[in-house]
């Protein structure tokens, strides 16, 4: 059970946002609550605006790969685009090759197997391209790490340009690094995932080629439906420049034109005119992608988005959606196994969680830290033992209060290669350090990390009586999406719900109920919370923390459980 935080802004401040703005008091709230409390500010996040892009120019070293590209195309020069396998790196992938495709030119391209080839880039890659007569190479959501490689190329005669956006002590001898997160780097937006560098170089790219505005704007507009999956998929915070990537890209996705686009979209249930929502992309789209790099070659992703055949998009989304039940049952597995090996949760009074096994599915283990970490909120590695190869490969996920990455850079020596975000890393290891690594990462994390830090915390932005959910107020709060990562939907609360009947368990994993309160009766559907049933009965008295949404089968709104408690009275009936 969470520890709920209630909302902290001042009334004061409140009123002020609310009469500057011309908006009513119950959005200034929520605006207020999550820290937007100068009006320009809060008015820009309520309005965004193609306008809102940032000049792709300000990032460091923009200007010299552009300069590049426009004379690898002129000269017609080979390139190729190094990517990575998940949607970040796919979707870059593509968004570039039709950038200069555009440009008058035409790319290959590289993506890594995850089995076979690992993380990151390789250099016999490079020495294969340069042998294929490469001169440009132009690395997409990889490369900030990859000295050696970026070294070879030089040797090589290859010219590299760098698009990356981890993070990274130092930059490799590369032509040009596009990173807004390297040192020096004035870049407005810091938290830009792979396809958005991505997408400002070919915004940049393409911006020099003299095109009258409108044509421009029009192609700009319809590279953001690619950069708006792999920005959600990336899980990056979904504000400042993110947010109008997101929220212009989903617009945009009510109409694809890309035959590929179309079919991913109705294979994952969205019919033309609907556009998914962040959330849509982030549950149904995009663990479609993902699936491609984590079950088989990412390159199907590619064919997907490159393909001008309809009958070969719609076989190649099909096969994506299938991959992707295999994943989940691959993630179903090895969550069980682990689960089974920690009957009582987490060793006692460790702050950290690390587990292993033989030959664990290394496409899922990624997802699988991400669920440990929503059961057991703690800094979580689960690695894959290769006894053949002699070597593990891992994953992380992390909580809120701690650096992943850091950790990992503070026993670097113990990794053949590792990178990451704050809350995401993965790694490759010696399979015999691997108990080493479950101590070191545990020393390292015991003395950051308080007893309060190991309990999750939900944030509540207002409390909202079943009276006040009304399609008026709904709308106000919709004002407020694309909602995700950094920009989370509102969060509301009401207290002495009565449990009109008995609660129900869905696909024995998930729960529903009926609320009543003054009155009035909502349904509350909690996912993966079936095993909270227990001890409910019609008439208990409960407190909820829930999301709002539109109810596509019965009408109206339907409340999404975020968490629940017993009630302190049973008042409301």
């Amino acid at each position: 059970m969470a520890r709920w935080l209630r909302p902290s802004a001042e009334q004061g401040v409140v009123d002020s946002l609310a009469a500057a703005l011309g908006i009513p008091r119950f959005l200034a709230s929520l605006l207020a609550g999550r820290g937007l409390t100068d009006a320009a500010a809060a008015h820009q996040f309520l309005h965004p605006s193609l306008g809102h892009l940032h000049d792709p120019y300000r990032m460091i070293g923009m200007r010299a790969a552009v300069d590049r590209l426009l004379r690898a195309c002129a000269q017609k020069e080979k390139i190729l685009i190094y990517g990575d396998y998940d949607v970040d790196g796919t979707t870059a992938v593509v968004l570039l090759r039709k950038a200069i495709e555009l440009a008058g030119w035409q790319a290959d391209f590289h993506v890594p197997h995850r089995l076979k080839d690992g993380y990151g880039m390789r250099e016999d890659v490079i020495e294969r391209a340069a042998r294929d007569g490469v001169r440009l190479l132009v690395s997409v959501d990889t490369g900030i790490r990859e000295t050696p490689v970026v070294e070879r190329a030089n040797e090589l005669g290859i010219d590299s340009i760098i698009t990356d956006h981890h993070l990274s002590e130092g930059v490799p001898p590369a032509l040009a690094v596009l990173n807004p997160n390297q040192p020096g780097c004035g870049y407005p937006e810091k938290n830009l995932c792979g396809v958005g560098v991505a997408f400002k170089l070919a915004q940049a790219l393409l911006g020099s080629l003299g095109w009258p505005g409108p044509r421009l704007q029009q192609i700009i507009e319809s590279m953001l439906r690619l950069t708006a999956i792999g920005t959600v998929a990336d899980v990056v915070p979904l504000v400042g420049e993110n947010r109008t990537i997101v929220k212009f890209g989903l617009e945009g996705l009510k109409r694809p034109v890309n035959v590929g686009l179309k079919a991913l979209l109705a294979s994952a249930g969205f019919t033309a005119g609907r556009a998914p929502t962040a959330g849509g992309v982030a549950f149904r789209v995009a663990p479609r992608l993902n699936a491609a790099g984590r079950m088989d070659t990412a390159s199907d992703v590619i064919e997907l988005f490159s393909s001008p055949d309809r009958q070969r998009a719609e076989e190649l989304a099909a096969k994506l959606s299938g991959l992707n039940a295999d994943r989940q049952q691959a993630e179903a597995s090895t969550l069980a196994t682990i689960l089974e090996s920690l009957p009582e949760g987490p060793p006692a009074g460790e702050a950290t969680l690390v587990v292993w096994g033989d030959s664990w599915h290394r496409g899922v283990i990624g997802i699988v830290a991400s669920r440990l970490v929503e059961r057991f909120y703690r800094p979580t590695l689960v690695v894959s033992v290769d006894r053949e190869e002699g070597l593990a490969h891992g994953s992380g996920r992390s909580i809120r209060a701690f650096h992943l990455v850091e950790a990992l850079e503070s026993m670097k020596e113990l990794f053949v290669r590792h990178g990451g975000h704050r809350q995401a890393a993965g790694f490759t290891i010696a399979a015999g350090r691997v108990e080493e690594l479950r101590r070191r990462f545990e020393a390292w994390a015991r003395p950051l990390l308080t007893d309060e830090d190991l309990v999750p915390q939900l944030g509540i932005d207002a409390d909202l009586p079943f009276a006040d959910v009304t399609d008026e107020n709904m709308a106000l709060v919709g004002r407020l999406e694309p909602y995700g990562f950094g920009n989370p939907a509102p969060v509301f609360a009401a207290t002495g719900l009565k449990l009109s009947s008995e609660p129900r368990v869905m696909k024995e994993k998930h729960l529903r109920l009926a609320l009543r309160h003054n009155g009035r009766t909502m349904t509350a559907v909690g996912w993966n919370m079936a095993e909270r049933a227990a001890g409910l009965g019609a008439g208990a008295v409960l407190d909820a923390a829930f999301t709002v949404e539109p109810d596509d089968y019965l009408g109206g709104w339907r409340l999404l459980l975020r968490d629940f408690r017993p009630g302190v009275a049973a008042a409301a009936q």
